[in-house]
């Protein structure tokens, strides 16, 4: 692609900022945390611009959501100037259904009800070529990645191991989209939510006892923080690493919690998706380009976690607070 400048941007930056105005705030969160029932909360999602839950149910909800995404994914894809920025944020999707179709041939089940939309293939065709052996429609990295984990399951092997495959396949290829968009911002995210993924390995490895060898298999490369040194902790603590980026607070509360026994990581959980939601926030600041996009993006999938999180506590009758303290930093 020719080099795209910030603005051709101008316009889907304009549409963006009115859109934001629907984006479901901290304080719609606070009304449906606080509505007198789960179906009332749902209604509020109106004004965000959800349609209406056929019912307050797990079934109903992941079919609103799942049309949102899709919707989500298909407008901006379109819109966008250089599509490569939205399909960074589709690339979870697609390597989330490998794992499904994978496990369900491994176990001789039928996955198709755990498939999700929103990714660069669509999941029935995506089943189809993967049960005819045929992805030569993907992406080279992607079908590389479901051989080498489908021949791995085929021999017995064990399936964290398929799933470190995809893992490190799906961060390469983001990593290769960002940098084809030259796009710093996007660059600035993947390195971001890299560095976030390894302090979540290093910790949960502390809290299972398990070494540099375990690490070493898991760290993936392009983050901020050299996975090596991450590994090895030749050093210093886990804190000591990352105190001068955005994960600074979130790796002061992992390093007090990679021991078993240390504790629950809910805390530590939510500081480290609110350092990603701090850095994309930036992006409303920027009057045009891509940022606009990529901030919309992330705040758009936040807003699903949120949607989830409110109404299937409230189907599961958990109270307000308890509800709240699962909750992240709103991007509006």
């Amino acid at each position: 692609m020719s080099k795209v400048k910030d603005t051709d941007y101008l316009s889907i930056s304009t549409r963006i900022r009115a859109m934001e105005n629907r984006l479901l705030t901290r304080e719609r969160m606070e009304r449906m945390l606080e509505a007198r029932s789960g179906e009332d909360a749902a209604k509020i999602l109106s004004e965000c611009g959800y349609g209406e839950l056929s019912a307050l149910s797990h079934a109903a909800l992941d079919e609103v959501l799942s049309q949102a995404r899709s919707a989500l994914y298909q407008e901006l894809k379109s819109a966008a100037p250089d599509p490569r920025v939205v399909e960074v944020f589709q690339l979870k999707y697609d390597y989330h259904n490998a794992k499904v179709l994978l496990k369900a041939h491994a176990m001789e089940t039928d996955g198709t009800r755990l498939l999700m939309e929103g990714g660069r293939y669509a999941p029935h065709a995506l089943k189809e070529a993967f049960q005819r052996d045929d992805l030569r429609d993907c992406s080279e990295t992607f079908r590389q990645a479901v051989t080498q984990a489908r021949e791995l399951l085929s021999a017995g092997g064990d399936p964290q191991l398929a799933d470190f495959v995809l893992d490190r396949a799906y961060f390469a290829e983001m990593r290769g989209a960002a940098e084809e968009t030259e796009s710093a911002f996007l660059q600035g995210y993947v390195a971001l939510l890299i560095d976030a993924t390894n302090l979540r390995s290093a910790v949960r490895a502390g809290r299972m006892g398990k070494g540099a060898e375990f690490l070493h298999q898991v760290l993936l490369p392009g983050g901020t923080v050299d996975p090596q040194t991450l590994a090895s902790g030749k050093s210093g603590d886990l804190a000591n690493l990352f105190r001068a980026g955005p994960l600074g607070e979130a790796a002061a509360l992992g390093a007090a919690l990679s021991t078993p026994g240390s504790g629950e990581l809910t805390g530590f959980e939510r500081a480290c998706d609110d350092a990603l939601t701090a850095y994309l926030t930036q992006a409303r600041r920027i009057p045009f380009g891509e940022q606009a996009v990529i901030g919309y993006l992330y705040a758009r999938e936040s807003e699903f976690t949120a949607i989830r999180t409110i109404l299937s506590g409230r189907m599961a009758g958990l109270d307000a607070e308890t509800i709240r303290e699962r909750l992240r930093e709103a991007y509006v």
